[in-house]
């Protein structure tokens, strides 16, 4: 709403207090009574425009009256004979003219009384002895301000139009406002809000090619072609090139992992995030030991230990590491401006060297007393630069060669959860997602007034992650609205445009981490300019990540997200769901219970704390072979972490082979018997002595 709407003061003798003009025509007074969707008061259940107490809406006048009946206070209505007293004579005669033959078609249309509508003055102090009353609130609605207003006003000029076009379809005239017999149209909020799925324009990028190939259709027969009968096809040669090389990757695309894990690696802490490297040759985890574990998975179904790296001090936890593309060396950050920087050859023991992120190359660099956290890192493609969004609303880039950081972006306005490189041959792209609902897009060629290249907006709440596919145009974001997003760079809005539309206008700012999400509360923001959105899974409790699958292995074809629910949810390109690995399922009463833990305690979803519980924080899709590794909050109560494999095994639940399938190992890969031994239920009995020995083994 325009600050021209607001209400206007008289100007004051000087000794009594000021009035408050009342105008039926001014634009503000007529959507404060007519516009339901801006004020705090809602109708009740049924349909009924009534308000808590069951009394129906008044105008303004019968509302007075009412309240003077109750309160025991006059209220004195004046009457003017202009609605400006600025305006010229010969423009007050015309507008007299005007405003009769207005109140003419008011009384054959509305059959409203015989009394011209004018506005009222009613004095400050009248309105000062009325507030005492408890009813005026819910006539007024917290003094008459709308609810958009009070949160932050929405200036956007393209939503006016918009909603200037939607009043000219439902009888708006902009002389005399709104015809009460027609109203606006209320949007839509809460699960009927939701996007269609399946998605029109996911469903063209899958036809389009570019997420996958498509099946063709080769005879009228309609069979269920399993693995074998493809591999038959493919051995037999028949069909053109084009139809061998279509078959070929579709093969990949029906291998979605199954819900049973092959191997079950057991942490003693929570497991933040683990990722695979880009050849499939290396794997890490990061737990809230402050340890980043490494594997040797050249073998991707015989996994070996490599070793451990340490935060000397981090804080609360590790929060993101990044592999370079060498693999030579392994990047890793906490709640600190200090980033690890470890050599990943299992003979160097050296100490990790520590990058200063605060120093940004002044004579005095801050050094390491400035304090803000480090939320996400990620190397360059050429391994030179490492990006970071920090908890002081900025994007970092710093220089490796040269020990400092070379550029520093201040361009949120909140907590930077989430920064990439938009494809490995282009540095100078960069992603930021936030806290402020923003995903913005930075163009380091052409940022010496440090504008953004263009911003994305969609998501109702903070993001958590973002990643992109690696061909400078598509990128996929997890909000805390409970939905992930599918971007193009060729539709993002231009920083001019964005300037005029105020963020936190369209958010609850949800407090993901002490909440469950109530879907009564989505409304979809109005200048959403995703291409998919993606729901189902959710987003509670910490920064859950969401990726794009690899081409290798699937062909392109899904993007997959962790959840607190205890899965990693796979979905097709139009927002269907193509498949659900169920860590929960897999992992459930895989170790002894800790007896420490209050069993009596519960979550904000009525779980017991005590009972065992898994939250998948991030997944990682192996870039050659059909397996998903997913490290997860798990154990009794999340207290602790695992990282599980899962593969494809068409859907057979056991395994006769070597290793057998759901084996439990711990940090070194080491099988341990004790893993296996159910102590359900005993939490209030001491543990065996061999339990304080086991928890240390992997220090």
């Amino acid at each position: 709403m325009s600050s021209s709407h607001a209400p206007t003061s008289p100007p004051s003798d000087g000794e009594g207090p000021g009035t408050i003009v009342y105008d039926p025509n001014d634009p503000f007074w007529r959507d404060t009574e007519d516009d339901d969707d801006d004020m705090d008061y809602m109708p009740a259940e049924g349909g009924s425009d009534e308000d808590e107490d069951g009394q129906d809406n008044l105008s303004f006048h019968d509302a007075a009256e009412r309240l003077s009946n109750l309160s025991g206070v006059e209220i004195a209505f004046e009457y003017t004979d202009d609605n400006d007293d600025d305006e010229d004579e010969d423009d007050d005669e015309d507008e007299e003219n005007h405003d009769e033959a207005e109140e003419d078609e008011d009384e054959e249309e509305e059959g409203e009384s015989e009394n011209p509508r004018r506005p009222v003055y009613i004095t400050r102090e009248q309105i000062m002895q009325l507030l005492g009353h408890a009813g005026l609130g819910r006539i007024f609605a917290s003094d008459l301000t709308p609810r958009s207003a009070r949160r932050r006003p929405r200036i956007d000029e393209d939503e006016d139009e918009e909603e200037a076009e939607s009043d000219e379809d439902t009888g708006y005239d902009p002389n005399i406002g709104p015809r009460r017999t027609s109203g606006r149209t209320r949007r839509p909020r809460g699960r009927a809000a939701f996007e269609k799925v399946p998605s029109d324009e996911g469903t063209q990028l899958m036809n389009a090619g570019t997420f996958g190939s498509n099946p063709r259709k080769e005879d009228t027969i309609k069979r269920k072609k399993r693995l074998a009968y493809d591999i038959m096809r493919r051995e037999l040669g028949q069909g053109s090139d084009g139809r061998q090389k279509n078959a070929n990757r579709l093969l990949k695309q029906d291998m979605i992992p199954e819900s049973v894990a092959d191997t079950i690696i057991h942490y003693n802490a929570r497991c933040y995030s683990g990722q695979f490297s880009d050849d499939g040759n290396f794997f890490f985890s990061c737990a809230q030991d402050f340890r980043v574990r490494m594997y040797d998975t050249s073998n991707p179904y015989d996994w070996k230990y490599y070793k451990s790296v340490v935060y000397p001090y981090g804080q609360w936890t590790i929060t993101d590491a990044s592999l370079s593309p060498d693999n030579r060396f392994l990047a890793y950050s906490s709640i600190r401006s200090i980033v690890c920087l470890a050599p990943t050859d299992p003979d160097n023991e050296a100490e990790p060297n520590l990058l200063d992120f605060a120093n940004i190359g002044s004579s005095n660099p801050r050094g390491f007393h400035t304090y803000f956290g480090i939320w996400s890192i990620r190397f360059s493609g050429d391994g030179r630069e490492i990006v970071a969004g920090t908890g002081d609303n900025s994007v970092y880039v710093y220089d490796i060669e040269r020990r400092q950081s070379v550029l520093r972006i201040p361009g949120h306005q909140d907590d930077v959860n989430a920064v990439c490189f938009g494809d490995s041959q282009s540095p100078h792209i960069l992603y930021s997602g936030s806290d402020d609902t923003t995903l913005k897009v930075w163009d380091r060629r052409s940022m010496g007034d440090g504008r953004e290249a263009g911003v994305f907006l969609g998501h109702t709440e903070g993001l958590t992650y973002v990643d992109s596919k690696g061909d400078g145009r598509y990128v996929l974001s997890n909000g805390k609205d409970q939905t992930a997003k599918l971007w193009d760079l060729r539709k993002m809005m231009s920083k001019e445009k964005a300037d005029r539309i105020d963020p936190y206008s369209y958010t609850t700012r949800f407090e993901y981490r002490s909440n469950a999400y109530d879907f009564s509360d989505y409304r979809p923001h109005p200048h959403d300019c995703s291409l998919v959105t993606f729901r189902g899974h959710k987003v509670l409790k910490t920064l859950i990540r969401c990726h794009f699958s690899p081409p290798g292995s699937t062909d392109s074809r899904y993007v997959y997200s962790g959840s607190y629910d205890g899965s990693v949810y796979v979905w097709n390109l139009d927002a269907t769901l193509a498949g659900k690995v169920n860590v929960l399922k897999a992992t459930k009463n895989s170790r002894p219970r800790d007896p420490e833990l209050l069993a009596e305690t519960y979550d904000y979803w009525g779980r017991n704390s005590g009972s065992w519980m898994t939250c998948v924080r991030d997944a990682s899709w192996h870039p050659h072979v059909p397996m998903i590794a997913a490290t997860s909050w798990n154990g009794w109560g999340t207290s602790q972490g695992t990282c599980t494999v899962h593969t494809w095994n068409d859907g057979v639940e056991d395994d006769e082979a070597e290793p057998k399938v759901g084996r439990r190992v711990n940090a070194q890969l080491q099988h341990d018997d004790r893993l296996y031994r159910s102590v359900e239920g005993r939490s209030s009995r001491r543990q065996p002595m061999w339990y304080d020995d086991w928890m240390d083994d992997d220090q």
